[in-house]
């Protein structure tokens, strides 16, 4: 059986960006989400996968992905994920033994910047980087769909011609 030991924290400072040593972009769709389980489709620079994830017990969650050819992730993409799309710039960084992702969210969720680690038991004893903020492991506002309902409900809030966006700035010039 696959499994996941993965903790999630806020990043405090810009630390981190010094020790990068590769990152990629990363388009995810969310095809379901029920009760801590989810399957996703991901976009990894070109490489395609199909994820599906148990409900987290602690640190420790069932994890199974697949590679999938990209015109059927495409089509996922496009068809299964009702606007449950999440795009971000994944950095990786080595700190205290392990490697840690940045993840740097684009789009709807601008402006979020989360760092995770995987464990490699759930003994470890894990040395936190100075640039590591504070601990949102299992923390529901911090699920990815929950981050995007609140932005969403954000916006139905703010009148359309107040709200910015890429595509309205540049309109704006």
């Amino acid at each position: 059986m696959a499994q996941e030991i993965e903790r999630k924290f806020l990043v405090a400072n810009d630390g981190w960006k010094s020790g990068v040593i590769r990152r990629e972009r990363l388009r995810d769709g969310l095809i379901s989400a029920t009760d801590g389980r989810k399957v996703r489709v991901r976009f990894q620079d070109d490489r395609a996968t199909l994820t599906v994830k148990g409900q987290r017990q602690g640190l420790l969650r069932d994890e199974y992905e697949y590679p999938i050819p990209a015109t059927d992730a495409e089509e996922m993409l496009e068809k299964h994920c009702a606007g449950n799309l999440f795009e971000k710039t994944r950095y990786h960084v080595p700190a205290a033994g392990l490697i840690w992702t940045v993840d740097l969210y684009h789009g709807i969720l601008e402006g979020i910047t989360i760092a995770e680690v995987e464990l490699p038991t759930l003994a470890y004893l894990l040395e936190i980087p100075a640039w590591v903020g504070r601990e949102v492991t299992g923390l529901q506002e911090y699920r990815k769909i929950n981050m995007l309902a609140a932005r969403q409900k954000q916006r139905e809030q703010i009148p359309l011609s107040l709200q910015a966006g890429p595509a309205r700035d540049r309109d704006a010039s």
